[in-house]
């Protein structure tokens, strides 16, 4: 927060604070009613500089609302009852030098894509206090599903994650009038990334269903979300496909022995995932009349990275910068969950993972920047730059 004051001769007040990247301008404070004449030319020249230094803000922008887990959950489960929360030390550490509740040393892709598109941080839901929801707002829950069965009771699966943006599109009504809100929710640009919590790494899984009907329920659930928001008012959807799931740390330190190799049943889950999640979009294309789509290849993203580390600036691909067990796979990172003792790496920008299964700050502005501009080989038909410019 850049915060401009007058000295101590107008008393400390403050005149304008302009609140991260890309925010408004928040308030203009009740000034001392007599000022000497050097003091107001001080707060003529502290105004104008201000008001300079927040001309950048946006003005005709596009909304921006995301859904999903811990890849994208900038803290929303700080506040319900859940072991999975990320609000200590040390997540956080390397760009906001505090823990927010976002599973990384840093941003997460929403962070960097916010920033592309000339918006502040979206903030999460759940915090309570007011926010000015016309930038938009994140959903996303760490630990999340897109089968409100997966880790139910501790985290907001994504039918309840759409149940609050129903209410928040209800709170823009009332703010902007049902006009103005029915254009911001119409241009807005609604990133998803759900489906890896519902693949947990055993076979009980599918002793009641075949793998492809259990697949099919957790596409349908993601799908139906979407036709709902298109009901809504959505058109311009991002979308990302699942990864490797079995190249997680968490996924290698299963397989005994510490060979090296990936759980393959996980991710052969998730090259199935996205192949039916492909014909279910592609159906959806087909049926709702000016539905746009940012389909990405997150594999195929990851992929080229880790395989190539030294390009891009990694040392460490295949094990976390904190954590404990082979490959730092245990999520232990910080000492919380039970597992009291954890390793911590000297420099995360050497690492792709930071933890058992989540990305560090570098590795997540990488793969951000792909999705924004990336070509047609990770993003059909559109990247999320189309989309917002759309």
């Amino acid at each position: 927060m850049k915060t401009f004051q007058i000295d101590n001769s107008t008393r400390g007040y403050s005149i304008y604070e302009c609140h991260g990247e890309g925010h408004e301008v928040k308030s203009v404070s009740n000034m001392a009613r007599f000022l000497r004449p050097s003091f107001c030319f001080l707060l003529f020249c502290s105004c104008f500089l201000n008001l300079v230094l927040c001309s950048n803000l946006p003005k005709d922008h596009v909304a921006f609302f995301i859904f999903g887990d811990s890849l994208f959950d900038p803290g929303n489960n700080n506040y319900i009852n859940t072991i999975g929360q990320a609000n200590y030390y040390p997540y956080g550490e390397t760009f906001f030098k505090h823990p927010t509740g976002r599973f990384s040393d840093g941003r997460l892709i929403p962070d960097f894509i916010a920033k592309y598109a000339n918006l502040p941080f979206i903030p999460p839901y759940l915090p309570p206090g007011k926010h000015e929801l016309s930038y938009g707002v994140n959903f996303a829950s760490a630990g999340a599903g897109a089968l409100s069965e997966t880790a139910q009771g501790f985290v907001i699966d994504l039918k309840t994650q759409l149940i609050y943006f129903k209410d928040v599109a209800k709170s823009l009504s009332e703010k902007l009038g049902d006009e103005e809100a029915k254009a911001l929710i119409s241009k807005a640009v609604y990133l998803f990334h759900v489906g890896a919590n519902d693949y947990p790494p055993n076979t009980t899984l599918f002793q009641a269903f075949t793998k492809q009907q259990y697949v099919n329920m957790v596409v349908g659930n993601l799908t139906d979300t979407i036709k709902e928001m298109y009901k809504q008012g959505g058109r311009k959807f991002g979308i990302l496909k699942l990864g490797t799931l079995g190249c997680l740390p968490s996924a290698k330190a299963l397989i005994p022995g510490n060979t090296g190799a990936c759980f393959e049943e996980l991710t052969d889950l998730a090259k199935l995932h996205n192949v039916v999640l492909s014909e279910a979009l592609e159906e959806l294309e087909n049926k709702l009349t000016g539905l746009k789509l940012a389909k990405h290849e997150f594999n195929t993203s990851t992929t080229e990275i880790t395989n190539n580390p030294e390009k891009y600036g990694f040392k460490e691909v295949n094990i976390g910068c904190c954590g404990s067990g082979p490959y730092n796979g245990i999520l232990s990172c910080g000492g919380k969950r039970g597992i009291k003792e954890y390793t911590l790496c000297s420099d995360p920008n050497e690492y792709w993972f930071f933890d058992s299964a989540h990305l560090t700050d570098k590795a997540n502005g990488l793969i951000a920047k792909q999705i924004w501009s990336g070509g047609h080989r990770i993003n059909s038909p559109y990247n999320l730059k189309q989309l917002f410019e759309a």
